[in-house]
Formats: structure tokens, C-alpha cells, sequence
């Protein structure tokens, strides 16, 4: 039996690297995010699953959270010298994966299988899988008009106001096959941000039907804390689309796919207004600015899961 972890981001790669900590490779799969994959340069890029790689692989860029450690930017500096589209900056050890990838892309392989491949050459034992091998794609309506993801998160740094998330599916959106749904014993949803990493997930009819019809538990960890988001721009959304900026902001937007709900140990007052939702409230610190915050935070949800059996 296997734990999903549902997860998109560097706050889901944060949990993610605490629960390698405490679980082995057969006990653990990560169902990653692809509604921000994208094309640019000519390149398949797939930034969630990304992130997660070089965490889980430790060569992630310790500062940001994402892009690789020790990078250099040979290609963009010449890029920008024939005045080609540079606002997605891409390092050079990042375009090789880029290159790995559209290449196996073009030969006919799966996302899934792709990114099977580039967990085996990088040294990964665990799972990482995307939610669907379809193309599922992300659309931020604004008052500019309806954006690709990247064009609002990463091009126009999310200052346009958001009236509305779209998911475009040039086919319908099945699971991914290496996603045993039989075998599942349990849900962790990251601290992800819902709309932009958690809800495209979701968007795949059979993952959002067996959440909703579970015979196993759900947790999720709020992103959140204090009334502010950790990192991106959660709170931002949530107060242009009208919801209430806090953890149980987040908890009603779940409440259909939800057994339990862990929530950072200062916002402990919000606990009876998200149990009267018809979930469990787990408090526990859940700021991961060391690995040691990852690896606790990762066991109060795994014990949080064995509470709810």
C-alpha cells in the first residue's frame, strides 16, 4: 500500500523531501502538477516536477527553492544578445534536462515514462509521477484578459487581478498509469498553492473521484500560516477571488476531498471553524525552514494519516 502525496512548487517539494526522510520508496509516490508545463524555445518544460527532481536529488538551488545549485548562464547571455524571448530564464544545467526531455518527447515517449527515466539518471529511488501524461494546461483569467500560467506567474510576476482559473485539456485528462489507484493507503495534499498546483491534479476526472469517494483517509497541510501565505501568491488570489485569507480559507476550497487538516500551531484558533467543515485539525509547526522542519512536519502527517484509519 502507498501514500500519494499530491504536490506542485517549493512548498510541496519542502514536505516532500521530509517524507523521503521517514518513508521508503514502495511507501511514498508524488502525483506532481503539469498544468504550468509549457513550451518555450522550442523546449518541453515541466517546472513542478522539476523543482521536486532537483529537491529530491539534492541539487536544487538552495536559495530559491527551485533551478539547479551551482548554475551558469552562458546561453541566456547570448540569447538576450540576438534579443530572443529571455523572461523565463533558464539556466545551462537546466537546459540539458530540457533538451533530455523534449528529445525523448519527440521520440514518442510519456511524460510519465520521461520523467521515470530522468529519476533513474539522477539517482532518484522514489516515485515521481505526473498527474496525467496528457497536455493539461493552466489559465489565469484577469482583468488582462485570460493569461497562460507562465505569462501571469512567471512574465508578468502575478500582479494582474484574478477573476478565475481555467484548466485547457486538448484531450480528456486520464490518470497517469504508474498512479496505482487500488493501492493507495492514504493522501497527503503539499502545502501547494490550491489553484495553481493542487486544483490542476484535481482536474484529472480519476484522481478528483477517488478523493471524493476514498476508502482511505486525506490530509492536507495548510498554506496559510497566520493569515499569509508562505510563499507565491496564494493570499493574493484568495482575496481577489473573494475567499476568506486564511487556513480555513483553504479548508472549505477542500472540505469535499478532506478527512483531516494540518495547521500551523499559531493559527490553532481557526480549529473549530474547520471542524465544523467535517474534518480533523492536527496543529503542529509547519514553517520548514530546515531539514529537521521538513522531517517533523512530514511524521505529524503520516501519523495524522495512521490516527485517521
Amino acid at each position: 500500500m502507498t501514500i500519494l502525496a499530491l504536490t506542485g512548487g517549493v512548498g510541496g517539494a519542502k514536505l516532500s523531501l521530509g517524507l523521503v526522510h521517514i518513508l521508503d520508496p514502495h511507501e511514498v509516490t508524488f502525483v506532481v502538477n503539469v498544468g504550468d508545463d509549457f513550451e518555450h524555445l522550442g523546449l518541453s518544460i515541466s517546472p513542478d516536477i522539476d523543482t521536486l527532481t532537483y529537491t529530491l536529488a539534492g541539487i536544487v538551488n538552495q536559495s530559491t527553492g527551485w533551478g539547479r545549485e551551482e548554475e551558469s548562464w552562458d546561453c541566456l547571455a547570448e540569447l538576450k544578445r540576438f534579443e530572443a524571448d529571455t523572461w523565463f530564464q533558464l539556466g545551462d544545467r537546466d537546459l540539458a534536462l530540457h533538451l533530455f526531455r523534449t528529445g525523448l518527447i519527440k521520440s514518442g515517449k510519456s511524460l510519465t515514462e520521461i520523467t521515470e527515466i530522468i529519476c533513474s539518471r539522477l539517482g532518484i529511488d522514489y516515485k515521481i509521477v505526473p498527474a496525467t501524461d496528457a497536455s493539461l494546461r493552466t489559465h489565469v483569467l484577469t482583468d488582462q484578459g485570460s493569461l497562460a500560467f507562465q505569462d501571469y506567474f512567471v512574465r508578468l510576476q502575478c500582479k494582474p487581478k484574478v477573476t478565475k482559473l481555467e484548466y485547457h485539456q486538448r484531450i480528456p485528462a486520464s490518470v497517469s498509469p504508474a498512479i496505482k489507484i487500488d493501492q493507495i493507503s492514504g493522501v497527503v495534499i503539499c502545502p501547494s498553492n490550491p489553484f495553481l498546483s493542487i486544483d490542476p491534479i484535481l482536474e484529472v476526472d480519476e484522481i478528483r473521484s477517488v478523493l471524493v469517494e476514498r476508502a482511505f483517509p486525506v490530509v492536507a497541510v495548510a498554506p496559510i500560516v497566520g493569515d499569509r501565505a508562505i510563499k507565491g501568491p496564494t493570499a493574493k488570489m484568495m482575496r481577489e477571488l473573494g475567499m476568506q485569507v486564511t487556513c480555513a480559507g483553504v479548508a472549505r476550497h477542500y472540505r469535499d476531498i478532506l478527512d483531516g487538516y494540518v495547521i500551523d500551531n499559531t493559527d490553532s484558533h481557526h480549529a473549530s471553524e474547520i471542524e465544523a467543515l467535517g474534518m480533523r485539525v492536527r496543529t503542529a509547526p509547519s514553517i520548514m525552514h530546515t531539514l529537521e522542519d521538513k522531517i517533523a512536519l512530514a511524521g505529524a502527517c503520516v501519523d495524522f494519516l495512521d490516527e485517521l484509519r
